[in-house]
Parts: structure tokens; sequence; C-alpha cells
């Protein structure tokens, strides 16, 4: 019974809105000069918001709640706030199901959308087969790796909210919502890649672990909706009750984190930069390509003792071991079974039998890895992989921790080192420029060049794509590098 009920939150996102946090947010959304004809909460579960809203919101005409959870809604009716307003609406529908367009085109006046949706991703659905989600459909038009690797992995809040910006277009409308901070940019990059009406934006950041007991960034998001704007940026308060505010919007169709900070650096900015950070070896099957040396033997992941030509084994530098410094040396290696994506790897066979025997007795690992990106590929094959991985000089970064601190690392028991894909890197076969590039990216300028790009809140808040916008041939040509100028 236990497993069913945390089960049932888990699919439905359940994080019920304590009435406290949803009567600040009413007096908010007043202190801004919000002033509904219509309030709708999609979601309304136990109705807090509809009581705060009931209360706050004395001159809104009609209060709408809708919710899947019949018992929610027993509950709802048993308030003292229901019983006496007569202007609240309670309907017993699925927000997938419901005829959403039906409703808002025979309300009148200025609709405020008001609520909480769920905190739960399809992943999440998936794992415990949960069925409160969309149809599924590449909703974010992601396409190739980005597809198939992961990135199409989304907030059921996400597509929730996009549905109501389409319910909004061309109308007099607000948005108010609870949700993820990375939600709250998601939906702002959706509405500027569909060139969609947006008046105003703002987020408010809250204490989610205070209301929600969830360890997340989180913040009501405030949208503005008229029949032509397209303000594609959004003020970024600490709090409900702070008034100072940085703004995120987008310059050269590139979400910046802090216009004001870009702006004094946008000099330094290249959309098409000949630099080109890499990120390091996927794999998916650490168990058999990772090892550790153990005086002279090597041990995989599985406990066994195995023996192998060195030729296809490279020193390897973890995520983790890169964000913590430890880069001079390591007892890690890892199986680089190609050269450039796509090598057919009947080579290894006669180069190093015993390299090829052992990855013959463990095809079944190998054979089962879920990614796609395996399918139709050479046999024991692996990705993020060049000439760039074999260069003996690199400068490397993890994109998982929440620093701007580059490593410049060399060769390790003579060979070049190898990173895990959570790495991103530059390569060098000339120390020196190896070196100058290092002090380059240590820079005042560079750290706070790429500060102003990265939200630190993501799950990984470096990208090459933010790490590749930086010009260096445009930073070493600046006024602090102009003695020394040799790019």
């Amino acid at each position: 019974m236990i497993r069913s009920i945390q089960k049932a939150k888990i699919e439905y996102g359940d994080f019920q809105t304590p009435l406290e946090l949803a009567e600040i947010v009413c007096q908010a959304l007043i202190r801004l000069g919000v002033s509904p004809d219509v309030i709708i909460e999609p979601t309304c579960g136990v109705g807090n918001f509809i009581e705060a809203a009931s209360l706050l919101f004395q001159s809104t005409k009609k209060i709408i709640g809708v919710e899947v959870n019949q018992k929610y809604l027993q509950e709802v009716r048993t308030k003292k706030q229901f019983i006496q307003d007569e202007r609240i609406e309670l309907r017993n529908a699925d927000f997938f199901q419901f005829d959403w367009s039906s409703l808002i085109n025979h309300l009148d006046g200025n609709i405020l959308v008001l609520g909480n949706f769920p905190w739960v991703t399809n992943s999440q659905q998936g794992s415990i087969d949960g069925k409160n989600l969309p149809n599924k459909n590449n909703f974010q038009n992601h396409s190739g790796l980005d597809a198939i690797t992961g990135k199409s992995n989304f907030d059921i809040s996400e597509w929730m909210l996009i549905q109501v910006i389409q319910w909004l277009q061309g109308r007099d409308a607000g948005l108010a919502m609870l949700c993820k901070t990375s939600v709250s940019r998601k939906l702002l990059s959706h509405i500027h890649s569909r060139s969609l009406n947006l008046a105003y934006c703002a987020t408010y950041k809250i204490d989610a672990k205070k209301y929600f007991d969830a360890t997340v960034e989180a913040c009501l998001l405030f949208c503005k909706f008229d029949a032509n704007s397209k303000n594609y940026f959004c003020n970024v308060f600490s709090s409900l009750e702070n008034s100072k505010y940085y703004q995120i919007g987008y310059r050269n169709n590139i979400l910046i984190k802090d216009i004001a900070s870009f702006e004094t650096l946008s000099q330094f900015y290249d959309v098409n930069s000949e630099t080109k950070w890499r990120s390091g070896i996927k794999h998916d099957c650490s168990s058999v390509m990772e090892f550790r040396k153990i005086g002279n033997a090597f041990v995989n992941k599985l406990g066994e003792v195995v023996e192998l030509e060195e030729i296809y084994l490279f020193p390897l530098i973890k995520g983790s071991d890169v964000a913590q410094s430890r880069t001079e040396i390591t007892d890690r290696f890892v199986l680089v079974t190609q050269r450039f994506v796509g090598e057919p790897t009947e080579c290894i066979r006669d180069l190093a039998p015993k390299t090829w025997q052992y990855l013959e007795s463990h095809a079944s690992y190998l054979d089962n890895r879920k990614s796609k990106i395996y399918q139709n590929n050479p046999k024991f094959s692996i990705f993020g992989v060049g000439e760039y991985t074999f260069s003996f000089w690199k400068i490397a970064i993890c994109g998982l921790y929440k620093k701007l601190e580059f490593r410049l690392i060399g060769t390790i028991f003579d060979k070049p080192a190898v990173f895990d894909d959570t790495v991103y890197f530059l390569s060098f076969e000339d120390e020196r420029v190896a070196h100058k590039t290092f002090m380059l990216l240590r820079s005042t300028s560079a750290i706070n060049f790429y500060s102003s790009l990265i939200f630190w809140d993501e799950k990984r808040p470096i990208k090459s794509s933010i790490l590749n916008s930086l010009s260096l041939t445009a930073l070493a040509e600046s006024e602090d590098y102009a003695e020394s100028n040799t790019w």
C-alpha cells in the first residue's frame, strides 16, 4: 500500500502547494497589478491556490479548478471558502484529455492561469511505468544524436506550460506558475523559437526545500501576454519580496544568463569561433571498458583480473578528477578501441589478440548497450574519439561541476590522457600554445565572459556550445594581452 501511494505521488508529481505559499504568491501578483476577470488552476489538487485566490482576488468574477484526483476534489468541496464562494467552479478531468481550447474560448475578459504543475520528468514516469504524461513525441524538435541520447527527456510541467502558452496566445492574459527554474528558461526558449507573443516575463525564486522538501532550484514564473508583443527576456528576482533583478534574454539567438554583464564582454563572443571543445570518450560500459591498475595487473569493474596488451589502453581522467585537480597521475585506464568514430575494429584481433579475446568474451555486455548510437556501427564501437583524443597536451574542464576551473594536462605514463564524457577539452600538440591558451582561459575576462552565459542550476551547467562561443583570438588581442599577441 505504501509503495502504491509513493508511486502515485511520483507519477503525479504530487507537491501540494502549502496555503501559506499560495497566499504569498497571490499577494505578490496583486502588488504587480494583476487583476484577472477569470482565474484557472488546471491541476488544483487539494485547492490551496483556489482558496488563496478566492480570499485575495475579490474582483475576479470566476475561479475554475480542474483536477484528475476525485479525492482531492472532495476535500476542496468541504472547505469553508468553497462553500461560501459561488465564483468557484470545480471540474474532475485529466489535463491531458480535457478540451482546454473550448473552455478558454468561451471565457471573456482577462484570464490568469495559476498553480503548480507536476515536478516530474518523462523518464521518471517511465521508471515507474507511470501513465500521467502526454502522448510521446519529440516536441522539442531534437534531431540526430540529441534525440536519441537523452536530450529528449523533459519535465512534464514543461509540456503542460507550453500548452497553456498556446491557449493564451492573442489574448490579454497572464500565467503565474510554480516550477523548476530550469523549466522557466525552457519555456522562454520555446516562446522565442516559435516567435510567440510575450509582453513580459519574470521569475521569483522560492525556497523549494522549505515549502516542498525538494532540493531543486524553483521559482514563481510570471508571464503577461497580449496580441502583439514579442519581448524575449526575463527579469530574475532573488525572492518574491526583492525588487532588485538581473535580466536574461537573447543575443544572437543564444540565451544569455546576464545580459548586462555579457554586453560589457560581447567583443569576445563569436558564434563561428575556431575554438573546438570536445567531449571525452563515451562507451556506456564501464564494467568492461574501464580498469584499475593494481601492481602490474589490470582489474575491471567486474572484479576480474585480466591480461591485456597496452596498445589500446590509455590513462583515464574522470570528470571528478578534473574538478578536484587529480590530473597528474592515475591508476585508471580505459580501452580505446578506435582512433576515429566508425573505424573498423577487426584489426585489434591481429594487433592485440589478448584484448580481442577479452572483448569477445565480454561481447554480451557491449552488445546490450541501450543507446541507439551503437547500432549499425562496428563491433565494440565507442564515441567521442578522434585525432584530438591522442594529442599530448589538453586543457580540460568538467561539465557537471559548478565552477569554472580549467586544468592543463600532459601525458601520463608517456601516453595521452583521455577523459570520460562528462569532460570537455581542447587538444594541443604544442606545449607552448597549450600554456598560453591556459593562461587566457584563466583570465578575469574569460571567466566573466563564461559566467555571463552559464546557468549554474542546470544538471550540466558547462556546455561545449558555451565554451566554443569565446573567441580566443579576440581575447588574446584585447588590451590585457596586446604585448604578447602571437595569435
